[in-house]
């Protein structure tokens, strides 16, 4: 019987903690797309090997830009602030910088 309680015990802890985790993984969730929702995308202003995402060819995400103020790689900053963000080519833009 002991084993029984045991067993039955454990199979309720893991659920209970199965449960919370998933409850903290949904929270963060909701965190994150509401924070993603206060950010955008501005090219142009992420130093060498700082970019969020997709940095052209020959790249693949975060971490690839080649060199500082790069056109066409971006990074994640406040909503609105993009294009008041000055660089030592310009400016801050919301779409891919040629050249």
């Amino acid at each position: 019987m002991s084993t029984k309680v045991n067993t039955l015990s454990a199979t309720f802890f893991a659920g209970a903690i199965a449960t919370i985790v998933s409850a903290g993984a949904l929270t963060t969730l909701s965190v994150d797309g509401a924070q993603a929702a206060e950010k955008e995308k501005c090219y142009g202003v992420a130093l060498k090997g700082q970019n969020d995402c997709k940095a052209g060819a020959g790249t693949t995400c975060a971490g690839t830009s080649t060199e500082d103020y790069q056109g066409n790689a971006w990074k994640l900053v406040p909503k609105g602030t993009c294009t008041t963000m000055k660089t030592p080519n310009g400016m801050g833009s919301l779409e891919p910088i040629e050249g």
